[in-house]
């Protein structure tokens, strides 16, 4: 008995002393993990538990044009923060903030009796503000520098550029694209915190300022932008449109040179502006392009050889029966060359085109050129249109495509297509955004122009070219867009809109465009212009045309192009004006032409001193005055014709001649 009991003594003390050996295994494997394993992490979490990490806004990157004006700048501001606990009259501090602050007493008491003992105040004072504020040199009140975004030009590229929100976080064009690219550091607040986890006062901030994100150079003009904008508001608002586009795009490399929209908006305070006034449409929108698709048409099938410019075809007198449907021409035509149809723009003789070339390949072409599909621009939003798939065309389908309608594309899309045939047949991707810079200047990454793909071949492109010079030339549906001097090669655009309330097309409500490149012999420029539901006419050609014109000439003049064979001419008119200057003045009877003397009327225009203003100014002026003048070179005006103080006459020929500055 007595050796059952010691037994079982011996058996319980190695239990006991296998659990203790156990818990001490325990004990240490854990201290191992917790010391040693995740000393790091425990490190991370014991300074989460004792210190308070206030977050300051980072600095954005600057967005420059290719030139390098700013576009987008960050401004360092002071923001107001409290530490209540170290404020002993808290009514009295909030009843001497209050009218700085532009808030009431009871509000910023709100904030201050909370538990917290650190709030802010106010984000992004005022300098005027801070400066005040800091002259009370109230106890508890503090300062911290963070950044607000800025838009030096306003409403000019708003679209492109986009904006930021409070966080600040991009939130349209580019601001949100290159979001990560260009916002910087976050910088911070250190607050210490006790055991019970109560904030200790403020007398020793760590405070590590947020540093700038990368620059971004974009390959927009800023002096093409304006031209563009102008022009753009000038037509829409003179034929009461809706809203309006303009893109100017170099021809054989995709870049954007202009990205205009109309109505704009100041992304310096966007929460002011409805929904519809912020999205880019060149991007974000698409719409049925109408007879400009009449290109691509023409394209793929001289592409396949199924067609040549000099070929006939009937074009019924005006109407055209294609299953259930009639097709109408404008005007009625009895037989039409190929290069006619492209030219009076006849959706009959592009249906007839159509059904020579046939729904799958033409299907396979536009979706060559590009449409139905994302362009890949560097812009948020981007909308792929709408191709449907040739499996699903049915009926009248492929007459209809073949002129535009039943089919939608964007307006970013559509200058690229064009600029296909410009450059010798290749599809370039669009782009905005040129180089990269970090925050010393350093290049850090170069966008360059990149291929899509071959669509037709340069000889196709050429004969198409030569066919779109037509459409520009007398008789052709897009004379207003003729550049004086210059081969323009484009297409004019009508379309119907659909009705949202009977699914078919309106009676009344148009989109007209005129898309074009320029010089066509060595084109430079791809310049599109859309109004959406004009009033005062429907037509492309009547509406959008004009401003293809002054877009087209304001840009080469800027650019330095001229027209072949023009090169001296800006000498030539410089001997003429040094003549006026030293040649005494004439009789006043040698002014006398048939016996009456010829005296300004009422409406003439006398032309204004320009000298040594820059190119931007001069085109506020013009616009004022309402004069048209040529542009020549960049920087300051020093050369004009005719001389200040002088008659503008219709037969006049009028410039000015910009050089850079010293």
């Amino acid at each position: 008995m007595k050796e059952d009991r010691e037994k079982w003594a011996r058996t319980r003390i190695i239990i006991i002393g296998t659990c203790f050996g156990l818990l001490f295994l325990a004990v240490t494997v854990q201290a191992f993990r917790l010391q040693i394993l995740q000393h790091e992490e425990m490190v991370k979490k014991a300074d989460r538990q004792h210190q308070r990490v206030v977050p300051l806004t980072p600095a954005r990157g600057t967005i420059m044009d290719r030139n390098g004006n700013n576009l987008a700048v960050s401004v360092e501001m002071d923001s107001c923060y409290a530490e209540p606990r170290n404020i002993q009259d808290l009514e009295g501090t909030a009843a001497v903030l209050a009218p700085f602050l532009g808030t009431t007493q009871q509000e910023l008491l709100r904030k201050l009796n909370g538990n917290r003992n650190f709030v802010w105040l106010e984000r992004r004072l005022t300098p005027e503000q801070a400066v005040r504020i800091k002259n009370l040199k109230l106890r508890g009140i503090g300062f911290a520098p963070e950044t607000k975004r800025f838009y030096p030009n306003l409403e000019v590229a708003a679209h492109v550029i986009g904006f930021t929100g409070l966080d600040p976080v991009g939130l349209e064009g580019v601001e949100r694209k290159y979001d990560s690219v260009i916002l910087g550091n976050t910088g911070y607040i250190v607050t210490e915190r006790d055991a019970l986890g109560r904030n200790i006062a403020l007398k020793n901030v760590l405070v590590k300022n947020s540093s700038p994100g990368k620059n971004l150079i974009l390959t927009l003009d800023m002096t093409i932008q304006h031209i563009a904008e102008k022009e753009l508001a000038k037509a829409v608002t003179t034929s009461q449109g809706k809203n309006g586009m303009a893109l100017v795009m170099e021809s054989d490399t995709g870049r954007i040179l202009a990205m205009a929209n109309y109505p704009a908006f100041n992304p310096n305070a966007f929460s002011h502006y409805p929904q519809a006034f912020l999205r880019n449409r060149i991007v974000a929108d698409s719409f049925e392009p109408g007879s400009t698709f009449k290109i691509f048409l023409l394209a793929a099938a001289m592409e396949e050889r199924l067609i040549k410019p000099g070929d006939v075809l009937n074009c019924e007198n005006g109407s055209y029966r294609v299953a259930d449907r009639t097709i109408h021409d404008t005007h009625s035509y009895a037989r039409l060359t190929v290069a006619e149809i492209l030219k009076y723009s006849s959706n009959i003789g592009a249906a007839k085109i159509g059904f020579k070339l046939g729904d799958e390949r033409l299907f396979q072409y536009l979706r060559n050129f590009g449409f139905g599909e994302r362009s890949g621009i560097d812009l948020p939003g981007e909308s792929p249109g709408n191709l449907r798939d040739k499996r699903r065309w049915y009926g009248v389908d492929l007459a209809t495509i073949s002129f535009g309608q039943g089919v939608s594309a964007s307006a970013i899309q559509l200058a690229a297509a064009v600029s296909a045939v410009a450059n010798g047949g290749n599809l370039m991707k669009p782009y905005v955004v040129e180089r990269i810079l970090d925050d010393s200047g350093q290049e850090v990454r170069k966008i360059e122009p990149q291929i899509v793909r071959r669509v037709i071949s340069p000889e196709t492109a050429a004969q198409v070219t030569k066919m779109m010079e037509g459409v520009t030339i007398d008789g052709g549906t897009g004379l207003n867009a003729a550049v004086e001097g210059f081969r323009v090669a484009g297409k004019t655009g009508t379309a119907q809109k659909v009705d949202p309330v009977t699914r078919g097309y309106s009676a009344t409500k148009r989109t007209a465009s005129f898309i074009g490149f320029i010089p066509a012999d060595k084109p430079k420029l791809t310049i599109l212009v859309v109004v959406d539901e004009p009033k005062t006419s429907p037509y492309g050609g009547v509406v959008a045309a004009p401003a293809f014109h002054e877009i087209a000439l304001n840009s080469l003049a800027y650019l330095k192009i001229v027209p072949p064979g023009a090169a001296d001419k800006p000498r030539v008119m410089e001997a003429k004006a040094a003549q006026q200057k030293t040649a005494p003045p004439p009789p006043q009877d040698a002014m006398i032409e048939g016996g009456a003397m010829e005296e300004p009327g009422a409406g003439a225009v006398v032309m204004p001193d320009f000298r040594g203003m820059s190119m931007r100014t001069v085109l506020q002026v013009m616009e004022k005055r309402k004069i048209n003048i040529r542009l020549m070179g960049s920087g300051r005006a020093t050369e004009q014709n005719p001389m200040p103080g002088q008659t503008i006459r219709g037969g006049d020929e009028v410039w000015i001649k910009f050089t850079p500055s010293a």
